[in-house]
């Protein structure tokens, strides 16, 4: 009998070895599945980019406040993006990336959904997209991924032009990871 229990508890032990050690690499591969875009801007600006696709087609659509500005309202599909921040919160949560959706407002492009903060904490909502080298790759349709400074603070980012179906561009997508 003591033979019997004693090779029962090292059996009963092992599968409670082997369970803790599936549970350790089942959540090992679940962090390197969210981190599969870390620290990578092109990646993680098409995961972005993807997120808001599946929504629908881009649309600017009214208007409504962003901060102090009244600006367009940029939709994808049904949902309105101004305001709205699930979307880029979800991207900071599985990336660890700043994310932006802006709206074309005349030769600006205004934050309306952010997860950037200004220096007072706030997110940057109503706040514009600098003219300098990514404004000037959207405004021409292009992508623009390299260095910029963001609210004052460095990153390497990537900004891609969002455009409704008839190819004109209504506003960008961002990405940023901190330096």
């Amino acid at each position: 009998m003591g033979k019997f229990l004693t090779s029962n508890i090292r059996n009963l032990n092992l599968e409670l070895l082997m369970r803790k050690a599936i549970t350790v690499i089942a959540t090992l591969l679940a962090v390197a599945a969210g981190s599969a875009h870390a620290e990578d801007p092109k990646a993680t600006i098409a995961a972005l980019d993807a997120r808001l696709a599946k929504l629908g087609e881009a649309k600017v659509d009214g208007t409504e406040k962003a901060g102090e500005l009244t600006v367009p309202a940029i939709y994808y599909g049904a949902r309105k993006i101004n305001n709205n921040y699930d979307v880029v919160d979800e991207i900071k949560k599985t990336t660890g990336a700043t994310a932006t959706v802006f709206v074309k407002n005349g030769d600006d492009y205004i934050r309306v959904s952010t997860n950037v903060l200004t220096p007072e904490g706030k997110r940057g909502v109503g706040t514009a997209l600098a003219k300098a080298k990514a404004y000037e790759a959207v405004n021409k349709g292009e992508q623009y991924c390299g260095p910029v400074d963001v609210l004052g603070t460095p990153f390497d980012a990537c900004y891609n032009p969002i455009k409704d179906k008839g190819g004109k561009v209504i506003g960008v997508s961002y990405i940023g990871f901190k330096k």
